[in-house]
């Protein structure tokens, strides 16, 4: 199969076409093929190079201004992530050629599959990626193969999503975003469940990413079952938006976790029973509530509240009664683990950036094509993530004597 050949081909053309060869038997043999794809490409980038460098196509004698002319070709191994192979880089008589995409004395090409997963993991489609490629080389590179050289991070997603954990965090935020997928000829809402872990270090990581329908007490079940398969056996403190049955789900495989809901997450649900006039003034009164210094006080400001509102907006501040014990969760701590737990604010700014990185792509085909791009946008986004949560070594202590004997065998 040439590179033109398949590029030209859309990804099911492409993949049935593979499955045709009676040769494919392995995955060893896709991967094969998928490398002799990659060459054909970097193959026919090499010949527009020398077109350009000419100034006329092969054989198109008529358009020849120049002495110069094509003189044969010499035959190299390159390197790829995807394996060796050969290629064949055309000379020209006078020596001047210098190709760009593949210089004279490279054989290592695994950088320009790195830089395609790297412009991918920054929110570019397949499209704008095969283009940037034309407008830089002047080759067309389908999305079809800039689809087939991203697909290659698949195997380490697979690990990277079942690698084994820490047996036991202090402290996890958990929350699912939502995207657009086709599946069956429909579109339908998915919801990313993500996890994010801070260790005994006090250092932030991404413990997975999982992809299930729309965000149920049942699905995050699932996701906490594997999370304890992987290693982790005690959570002190749950992070959590304000989805219920989320603390049913968290006890049934933690039982010893306390649950904090997300402050931020329960003033949105309050406002909505608000009128827009009001918003403002209630939930400047609200604060009083959650900024108190101790839940005595709180629950004595949300009196105050109820005696002030209660008459418009009763069902707001019933809202608040109803999810206090996992609302007030934060009180019992010093202000240095308040201003971690009281709010969801780290998985918050995790979801920006993922909002912000497949923005232009409004639906995916697939739930694999989902999580590929959420992998690669989290691995660039948890490279910054090296400084661990100022004061750790003192709030470390303090979880310690809250939770006494639950440190005890990794602490000392």
């Amino acid at each position: 199969m040439k590179g033109a050949q398949a590029m030209s081909l859309s990804r099911d053309e492409l993949v049935k076409l593979i499955l045709s060869n009676s040769d494919i038997k392995t995955t060893e043999d896709i991967q094969n093929t998928l490398k002799d794809l990659f060459g054909g490409v970097l193959q026919q980038m090499l010949e527009s190079e020398m077109e350009s460098h000419l100034g006329y196509a092969k054989h198109d004698y008529e358009n020849k201004n120049t002495s110069n002319s094509r003189n044969g070709k010499s035959t190299k191994t390159m390197k790829s992530n995807l394996g060796l192979f050969d290629l064949d880089v055309p000379r020209d008589r006078e020596g001047s050629f210098e190709p760009a995409i593949v210089k004279k004395h490279q054989t290592d090409v695994s950088h320009l599959e790195s830089a395609v997963i790297g412009m991918y993991a920054k929110g570019m489609t397949t499209r704008d990626i095969a283009t940037q490629i034309n407008d830089i080389y002047g080759m067309d590179a389908s999305p079809t193969l800039i689809s087939n050289i991203t697909d290659k991070v698949i195997p380490m997603l697979k690990e990277w999503q079942s690698r084994p954990l820490e047996s036991i965090y202090p402290i996890i935020f958990m929350d699912a975003i939502h995207f657009k997928v086709r599946k069956d000829n429909a579109i339908v809402s998915k919801a990313a469940y993500a996890v994010i872990g801070v260790n005994l270090e006090g250092k932030k990581d991404v413990l997975g990413i999982w992809i299930g329908a729309s965000e149920s007490p049942k699905y995050w079940l699932l996701v906490l079952n594997e999370l304890k398969n992987r290693g982790i056996n005690d959570i002190l403190i749950a992070c959590v938006d304000g989805l219920n049955g989320f603390k049913e789900a968290i006890k049934a495989v933690f039982p010893n976790t306390e649950i904090q809901r997300c402050i931020i997450h329960q003033i949105r649900n309050s406002s909505k029973y608000l009128s827009y006039k009001d918003l403002k003034a209630f939930n400047t009164d609200l604060k009083s509530v959650y900024k108190a210094p101790t839940e005595d006080v709180a629950l004595a400001e949300l009196d105050n509240l109820e005696e002030k509102w209660g008459g418009k907006y009763l069902i707001a501040i019933k809202s608040w009664r109803n999810n206090w014990d996992e609302l007030s969760t934060f009180f019992k701590y010093p202000p240095e683990i308040r201003k971690i737990i009281y709010t969801t604010n780290a998985m918050e700014s995790y979801n920006r950036q993922l909002r912000k990185v497949t923005k232009s792509k409004s639906i995916f085909p697939n739930d694999e094509s989902l999580l590929k791009i959420l992998y690669l946008a989290t691995i660039d986004i948890t490279k910054k993530w090296t400084q661990g949560i100022k004061g750790w070594a003192q709030i470390l202590a303090q979880l310690s004597i809250f939770f006494e004997g639950r440190l005890d065998e990794v602490l000392f």
